[in-house]
């Protein structure tokens, strides 16, 4: 089981005692929305419940403990993740759009200090994003 997920371990074994998400749900007195979470590895349990549940699959904490990590976030990125692309993107489309129409001779000084402008804004939004 090592090379699964905390949700992987999980799953398998709340599966091969016969067990529905509700039921593991109700003896460690959580909501099977939960268990769910668990075991697509969206959240964690409290470390609390931990021992209990170790206990009712049948493996040592160590076991259970041992499980490779995963992002929070892997499978659901969310609207943050959008706007930190969108973020990003932008400076660089500016750039591309304002070395390619100066190649065609068709950029003049407003619009490439308008696109440049954007560019940086964005790229300034993104970092201070990423700071907090």
């Amino acid at each position: 089981m090592t090379n699964k997920t905390m949700g992987e371990i999980i799953s398998t074994l709340r599966r091969e005692r016969g067990m529905t998400q509700k039921e593991l749900a109700e003896q460690l007195n959580v909501t099977d929305k939960a268990v769910s979470k668990w075991e697509r590895d969206q959240s964690y349990p409290d470390t609390g419940t931990i021992p209990h549940l170790a206990k009712i699959l049948g493996i040592s904490i160590d076991e259970l403990m041992s499980a490779k990590s995963v992002a929070p976030t892997q499978g659901h990125k969310g609207a943050g993740y959008l706007v930190d692309l969108i973020l990003r993107a932008v400076p660089l489309a500016m750039g591309i759009a304002v070395i390619v129409t100066a190649l065609f001779n068709t950029l003049d000084t407003r619009s490439a200090a308008i696109m440049l402008g954007v560019g940086l804004s964005c790229l300034g939004l993104y970092l201070l994003r990423k700071k907090d």
